[in-house]
């Protein structure tokens, strides 16, 4: 899944990420960041996660251009 972090504080470990297609919201995993290149998330960066049995984002990457695109948004 790919989406753009709303939120992250890199005291707590909390964040929200924003899904690209549904823009839904999931809650950071307390491990999103683990095994990742990232140490910290800012405010408008595009990632790519994986939701956990708990519905939480985790596995917090960088993706590949063509991974990154942005989607086509539907008329209203």
């Amino acid at each position: 899944m790919q989406g753009v972090v709303q939120s992250y504080d890199p005291a707590t470990g909390d964040g929200v990420v924003i899904d690209d297609v549904t823009f839904e919201e999931y809650d950071l995993a307390s491990n999103a960041l683990e095994g990742s290149v990232f140490r910290m998330l800012r405010q408008g960066q595009r990632v790519l996660y994986v939701l956990d049995d708990d519905g939480l984002a985790t596995e917090i990457r960088l993706g590949s251009e063509v991974d990154m695109e942005t989607p086509e948004l539907l008329p209203d």
